[in-house]
């Protein structure tokens, strides 16, 4: 790259680099396929609450990276710039949301007597959050975006996103606090007093769930998955800290593989280790009986 070239990429570029053609493409062609297969999965087993999950999000990060690649051709038009910045912010979100739904499902299956929550205040509570989260950082990159458009600081806009991924970060937090707290409860059988139980641990003569195999591996990959954002969402903390003028949101390999590559394995992740598989009802007596349950009262909540 010639010294002119360098001179008005620092200067002119929003970006302060031209996003690679062939690592843009890469990534809008991995979250196609693993947004077309939630399609496909989600409807294929009926869980519906991935669709605004998991599926928004995939659609999200399409719009988001496709505007870098849009970017990588035409590096000094500003349009597809702030269609990134609103993209790849808040695309994130509604995939952490489908981890708070995924957590409740488990606990439902082990046993609430183990949770200072209930399966159904988790996904009121962290939902919510995810929601406020979602709100603020779209709100924020808009500000952005728009303060860029018009040649002026973007500072404004990047400190409300800094606000909204602070406090996404903080309900990531709050919420593995609280899943490792149950997971320590259950493997120890140390249930918290006064706490119902659910249908599995009806089934039980010790009143507890049971971890199979099927269990065990979405265990892991919800953990594998939570990690992967939560390491995204400390890299956009220090990012947005450091500035739009700042050195890691100039380095264009932090971005891809700290953001772009985050995702995508926890998107992915979901894919492989899908909860219509692996938290399905063991069989189909057993999804009788939690239904005659559930309509006799005895099971009170069911996500």
């Amino acid at each position: 790259m010639s010294l002119l070239s360098t001179l008005w990429i620092r200067a002119f570029n929003p970006y302060h680099y031209v996003p690679t053609e062939w690592i843009c493409l890469a990534f809008v062609t991995l979250f196609t396929i693993s947004t077309v297969a939630h399609l496909v999965q989600a409807i294929r087993y009926r869980i519906w609450w991935l669709l605004p999950t998991a599926f928004v999000s995939g659609i999200l990060e399409i719009i988001g990276w496709s505007a870098r690649l849009w970017s990588s051709f035409s590096p000094d038009k500003l349009l597809p710039f702030e269609i990134q910045v609103i993209g790849t912010i808040i695309g994130p979100t509604p995939l952490i949301a489908a981890d708070f739904m995924i957590l409740g499902r488990i606990i439902h299956r082990l046993g609430t007597r183990y949770s200072r929550l209930s399966p159904k205040w988790y996904s009121i509570i962290f939902c919510s959050c995810d929601i406020i989260s979602l709100s603020v950082q779209g709100f924020g990159g808009t500000v952005a975006s728009l303060a860029v458009g018009r040649s002026e600081s973007p500072d404004h806009g990047a400190h409300i996103m800094l606000g909204g991924i602070i406090f996404q970060m903080a309900t990531i937090s709050v919420y593995i606090l609280l899943a490792s707290e149950f997971f320590l409860r259950f493997f120890a059988d140390r249930p918290l007093a006064g706490r119902k139980a659910t249908y599995d641990s009806l089934n039980t003569s010790r009143g507890r769930g049971e971890v199979d195999g099927h269990l065990r591996v979405m265990i892991a990959a919800l953990a594998f998955n939570t990690t992967c954002l939560l390491i995204r969402a400390i890299y956009r903390t220090l990012e947005l800290i450091d500035g739009f003028e700042g050195r890691i949101i100039s380095t264009e390999r932090y971005f891809n593989v700290l953001d772009g590559g985050m995702i995508t394995l926890a998107i992915f992740t979901l894919n492989l280790a899908h909860p219509g598989i692996f938290l399905a009802p063991k069989n189909k007596s057993d999804s009788d009986v939690e239904m005659r349950l559930k309509e006799a009262g005895l099971l009170y909540y069911r996500l």
